[in-house]
């Protein structure tokens, strides 16, 4: 039975289900404008208010971005590439505002790590999507 299965005619990878590029990256935008939304109550909840208006205000434009730039890539339609340069250029201006205004000690570290592990190499895959040609 094991021969059979191992010398099948039907390779195993011809049945797996394919994640392009596109589906990837778009998930990976949607799911990143998703999670903005808790971020953003979180925000409100914890912030003075007038720094709470200004963070939550960016954060939200961010996740519109986010979620129209993957929503519209993953169904192939035109007009995620707008979408994706302002976010690219949202997610950077945000990672560099954090890094500046962060305090001493485990904010500073917290600003640097979710600059560097989340907002830059998603404003990178945003930027690589705005720069791309269209097909």
């Amino acid at each position: 039975m094991a021969l059979i299965a191992l010398n099948s005619p039907y390779p195993a990878c011809r049945f797996a289900p394919t994640v392009s590029r596109r589906t990837w990256a778009g998930r990976a935008l949607t799911g990143a404008g998703l999670a903005l939304l808790p971020w953003m109550g979180y925000l409100a909840g914890t912030l003075p208010p007038t720094e709470a208006v200004a963070w939550v205000a960016l954060d939200a434009v961010e996740a519109a971005c986010l979620l129209v730039a993957g929503t519209r890539l993953m169904a192939g339609r035109p007009g995620h590439r707008a979408a994706a340069a302002v976010a690219a250029v949202l997610l950077v201006a945000d990672a560099c505002i954090d890094v500046a205004t962060a305090g001493p000690g485990s904010e500073l570290v917290g600003a640097l790590a979710m600059a560097v592990g989340a907002e830059l190499p998603l404003a990178a895959l945003c930027a690589a999507l705005a720069a791309r040609a269209g097909r």
